[in-house]
């Protein structure tokens, strides 16, 4: 590491850990319902939550206009300060992405004036800026979903947000290991590169599942393991539930819980296959590190996944879930990227 890259990677390690602390609240909004509870998005006035009693009230009466109300919350003796809760996680998971514009765009500029950046590093510092903005166009394309007819947000809408959440932090950790570690074709070893890129192929393909799963409730359901019911390793209803198995498999509740939870073991035998794979070689401590590393996360997530559907998704288990998925991906880009470069 250089050290007049020093504050750069400071900095985009700070953006690093404030996409882990947006993901995190993001988790929390979607698992207490609290997503739709701000109905509009405005860029300025929205910064801060209502200020007076006639205020929130104001807001409320606003969101009363909506299906999730009209639909769901009206049946169950919804109050204001019920609403107050709700509101205060989507709020807060706005205001965070509000920071990390800030904290992306300032300092951005101030590197790119005191000429802190090689051109390299600035391309990649613009994509960054544009994968920022368009995260915060999915997350109101995501919430503008459920404020129609149905009162829940689609599926495919929140996995595409949640994974591209997730993707912008690969590539800001990927950008800082740039950074970190600037020398080039040291120990790079092409087929151990071949599987861990599959390896990352198959971990993404995973975590949109988990958005799918999340997005449609499908935890909720079959609360068995190894199999889906007694007796069962597929439930008939991955079949029946949609008119064509290819909706069952990315529509119905059943099929997407049926993919989710299967395809963790390809997920697990692509790491293990990577981590075999590896003894055949002579590795340098960071690249042994990030292929150990992955094996004890993978198998630690296996085993959340195992618990969060065993005990139908209680907030801690599926907030934790989803948290040892981005180290699983930090991991998996770390140890990529020592394979690579």
């Amino acid at each position: 590491m250089k050290k007049e890259n020093k504050s750069v990677i400071i900095w985009l390690l700070s953006g690093c850990v404030l996409l882990f602390l947006m993901v995190v609240v993001g988790g929390i909004t979607r698992l207490t319902n609290s997503g739709l509870s701000m109905t509009d998005w405005h860029l300025v006035t929205d910064t801060f939550p209502p200020m007076t009693e006639a205020k929130w009230q104001a807001a409320f009466d606003e969101y009363k206009k909506f299906p999730e109300y009209q639909k769901i919350n009206i049946h169950n003796d919804f109050q204001l300060a019920d609403y107050k809760f709700i509101y205060f996680w989507e709020w807060f998971h706005r205001f965070i992405g509000r920071i990390i514009g800030l904290v992306f765009f300032v300092p951005f500029v101030y590197f790119l004036a005191k000429k802190k950046l090689d051109t390299p590093t600035i391309k990649k510092c613009i994509v960054l800026l544009a994968m920022g903005g368009f995260q915060g166009f999915l997350g109101w394309f995501m919430v503008r979903s459920g404020l129609i007819d149905n009162p829940d947000v689609s599926h495919f809408r929140l996995s595409l947000h949640l994974t591209f959440a997730f993707i912008t932090f690969a590539y800001t950790l990927w950008v800082a290991l740039d950074l970190i570690y600037p020398e080039r074709n040291i120990n790079k070893i092409l087929p151990l590169r071949t599987i861990a890129r599959y390896a990352l192929v198959a971990l993404l393909i995973q975590i949109i599942y988990g958005g799918f799963v999340a997005g449609l409730n499908a935890g909720l359901i079959h609360n068995h393991w190894p199999l889906m019911s007694d007796g069962e390793f597929i439930h008939e209803s991955v079949f029946i539930e949609q008119s064509s198995l290819v909706k069952n498999l990315i529509e119905g509740k059943s099929g997407v819980q049926f993919v989710h939870r299967t395809f963790a073991y390809v997920v697990v035998a692509a790491i293990l296959f990577l981590f075999f794979k590896s003894k055949k070689y002579t590795l340098t401590r960071t690249q042994s590190n990030g292929i150990n590393t992955l094996v004890v996360f993978v198998f630690i997530q296996f085993l959340l996944g195992v618990f969060t559907l065993l005990y139908s998704v209680p907030l801690a288990l599926g907030l934790i879930h989803q948290i040892m998925a981005f180290f699983l991906l930090s991991a998996m880009t770390f140890t990529l990227h020592r394979l690579s470069k």
